[in-house]
């Protein structure tokens, strides 16, 4: 097959949307299928032997880190020798409405998948009451598409519910070879505590944005005044968390990639996650693999990853010391964290990437026979 893959964000940017899609490119390019991404300009060419077509764009004043790229006349040239049998729009947003235009006016089948719950990151800028209006879009887009996938079964429902159709879940994935539990290191524990090793080591992975509510971790910090945490990411909400924390045990690490990062996870003693905002939470199974246990809310995607006393503990949207409870009860007792540990890491085998795409592909193989079908009738 030969897929067009629009996507708002690509390399180099790391986000959890950004790890799926290199994972998922990288597997359809070994098992034969071409992939073109289109995707605002990053500067890279190609990646894993896919073609990268950078469209040119300007980055948000709220989200400096991402670029709004706006589809240019030239695509339909760059569709046109690159001749997908398929387009895939990620999140469509503004570059994703021209694969939208494109797959429609050229008569290609078209995939649409959601990964970023929109409608709740308004609420975190002020923009809550525009929710109504974001979900019509939203399903003005999608429902071009033959189908519609979510990483969640809670996006599932929650698409459904607002009137997307054909919707259908795509399966988690996690690289179980580069996050594994044998890779705790002392010397990643000084860093990550600011050379406080022996004291608990609570970790944060992920954009360093307002939806994320980071700052929900500080009650757990001042009712365990013990412990250290590490905030590793970056992002526009940065400096006010900076702010927000002073004064407490809290590290802001910057960008760990590779094998840095799983080591990072392998080496924390919990993996606190407050977000409410999630579609699936990829930096979970991540924590997951590498044998950290998890602290998260139940809300979102996050249920269909962490069982409560399993492999992690969950507490409620609406319970403010529910963090803290938790946390509390990973930390004090040696023996379940070990079980947790072993089951968070044996949740995570489960979902490799290879599988994650081939259950992809065969969305795509369902959606060119319905639409081969269409054609013949």
């Amino acid at each position: 097959m030969r897929i067009a893959l629009f996507t708002e964000t690509f390399l180099p940017k790391i986000d959890g949307i950004v790890t799926r899609l290199k994972h998922t490119v990288e597997h359809l390019q070994k098992e034969g299928d071409r992939v073109l991404v289109v995707c605002p300009d990053g500067g890279l060419k190609d990646y894993k032997g896919a073609k990268i077509h950078g469209v040119s764009g300007m980055s948000l004043p709220l989200y400096p880190e991402l670029k709004i790229a706006i589809p240019r006349p030239n695509l339909k040239n760059v569709l046109q020798r690159f001749k997908p049998d398929l387009i895939h729009v990620v999140n469509p947003a503004v570059l994703g409405v021209g694969g939208i235009y494109y797959a429609k006016t050229m008569g290609i089948p078209l995939v649409a998948s959601y990964h970023t719950h929109l409608p709740q990151y308004l609420q975190h800028y002020g923009l809550g009451s525009l929710e109504g209006l974001l979900w019509e879009l939203l399903k003005l887009a999608h429902n071009q598409a033959a189908l519609n996938l979510c990483t969640s079964t809670a996006m599932v429902e929650e698409l459904s519910g607002h009137g997307i159709e054909r919707v259908d879940l795509w399966q988690r994935g996690v690289d179980t070879e580069l996050f594994q539990p044998h890779l705790t290191s002392h010397e990643m524990r000084v860093l990550l505590s600011q050379g406080n090793p022996d004291r608990p080591l609570l970790l944060y992975v992920g954009r360093v944005s307002a939806e994320k509510q980071i700052e929900a971790i500080k009650p757990v910090l001042e009712a365990i005044p013990d412990a250290h945490l590490a905030i590793v990411g970056d992002g526009p909400h940065r400096e006010a968390l900076e702010n927000h924390f002073q004064g407490t045990n809290t590290h802001f690490v910057g960008y760990l990639q590779g094998l840095d990062l799983a080591t990072a996870f392998a080496s924390a003693d919990a993996f606190i996650f407050p977000s409410r905002t999630e579609t699936l939470g990829l930096v979970l199974l991540e924590a997951m693999a590498a044998g950290c246990p998890v602290v998260a809310c139940a809300s979102g995607g996050i249920p269909d990853i962490v069982t409560d006393g399993v492999n992690g503990y969950l507490f409620g949207t609406q319970d403010p010391d529910g963090a803290i409870l938790a946390t509390r009860r990973l930390l004090g007792a040696r023996e379940e964290k070990e079980l947790l540990r072993k089951n968070a890491r044996a949740e995570a085998q489960k979902w490799g990437w290879s599988a994650a795409t081939q259950q992809l592909k065969q969305y795509y193989l369902q959606v060119l026979g319905v639409q081969s079908t269409k054609l013949a009738a």
